[in-house]
């Protein structure tokens, strides 16, 4: 589905180097104000055991995991949305990303300097969410002027999105964030072809220090980047970026072991790649056969033949039915013909609503 996440944040807060760790894609990572100028885009593997235990089974040539693509944007800074440090520019690429990530420095370092001066989080997430915020409110702004001329001439879905936008506009100018706020299909799409920021899902990645990995931060200031976190809905994800590009480079047993030293389960990186496949409401189908063993990222709520056109238009087009074993029976009965054996094989239809984890083959005639 080309599902894309925007690293966002200001100067040196260590956005280069979790998109290394991140794509092991090894772009630059200088101390210096807008080292990346052009956005670097990598993929990151959903680590996902069923498709692990899937390959176990059905021993395929070949293993195609789900994946988000990660695009490393430049560093914002203050006055972005009139065009401070080339924001105009910046600003472009975060309106063609589905997610943003934004990346919070808290981690002390006197050799890497910061834009602001001095460490300050709280103050960081103000800047780049009021940044945002200005940079959606002149496009708001523009496009509000255009749709006054055509609903004074009577236009009945002009007057309806010029009273939803300046309803948009005024919560954006109050609040500086509309991220709690429903929206129908229309709406949404409405503030997508305008390429509004501020309505696309958050993630916070506080980058630490080493020692601030195991146990919670007991700092007043990060306990209140949790508490705004959660008052709109945004997950926040600690993590060192400095560890984790370390631990990129690893081979599987090195990794448990250095995972282990630092009293850490997993890498925190596979929890971003993970909650930004989940907050945008994506979820997995499966293909398992000899050649290939695939997951298929597809929007939650899809059905049958949306989910066949993700593998090929044409199995839409002349989609016929889907056959269908959930995940947990294929692993309990061990194979494809043992679940037809006993009933856990099923065929479906164009309404069927495609389950996460389904295992699905498709029927279609062009």
């Amino acid at each position: 589905m080309g599902l894309k996440c925007g690293i966002v944040g200001l100067p040196n807060v260590g956005k280069s180097t979790i998109f290394n760790a991140i794509t092991s894609g090894g772009v630059e990572a200088s101390n210096y104000p807008f080292c990346t100028i052009d956005p670097n885009i990598g993929i990151k593997p959903i680590n996902d055991k069923r498709i692990d235990r899937l390959k176990e089974m059905v021993a395929p040539e070949k293993v195609t995991p789900a994946y988000v693509e990660f695009v490393d944007i430049a560093g914002l800074v203050k006055g972005a949305s009139s065009g401070e440090g080339l924001g105009n520019k910046f600003l472009s690429h975060i309106r063609n990303v589905d997610l943003i990530i934004q990346v919070i420095r808290v981690f002390e370092e006197s050799s890497v300097v910061h834009v602001e001066g001095d460490i300050d989080p709280m103050r960081d997430i103000d800047i780049i969410s009021m940044e945002l915020a200005l940079s959606d409110i002149e496009i708001l702004s523009r496009h509000m002027q255009k749709l006054e001329k055509i609903a004074k001439g009577g236009d009945k879905t002009a007057v309806i999105n010029l009273d939803f936008l300046k309803n948009i506009n005024e919560q954006l100018s109050k609040d500086g964030n509309i991220l709690n706020k429903e929206f129908s299909e229309s709406e949404r799409n409405l503030l997508k072809s305008l390429g509004i920021i501020s309505v696309k899902p958050v993630i916070y990645i506080l980058n630490v220090d080493e020692g601030m990995l195991s146990g919670d931060i007991s700092d007043s200031e990060i306990r209140n980047i949790y508490n705004i976190a959660e008052s709109k809905n945004i997950p926040v994800i600690k993590l060192c970026a400095k560890l984790e590009a370390e631990l990129s480079v690893l081979n599987v047993d090195d990794r448990d072991v250095f995972l282990k030293d630092y009293g850490i389960e997993s890498s925190a990186l596979d929890a971003v790649a993970s909650v930004s496949f989940g907050l945008l409401g994506l979820i997995s189908f499966f293909t398992a056969g000899k050649q290939e063993v695939r997951a298929w990222e597809i929007k939650n709520g899809w059905k049958a033949p949306q989910a066949a056109g993700t593998i090929h238009t044409d199995f839409e087009k002349g989609f016929i039915r889907a056959e269908v074993i959930s995940y947990d029976d294929f692993i309990k009965v061990g194979s494809e013909s043992n679940a037809a054996k006993m009933g856990l094989l099923r065929l479906e239809g164009k309404d069927y609503v495609v389950k996460d984890g389904d295992i699905m083959h498709f029927r279609f005639n062009v």
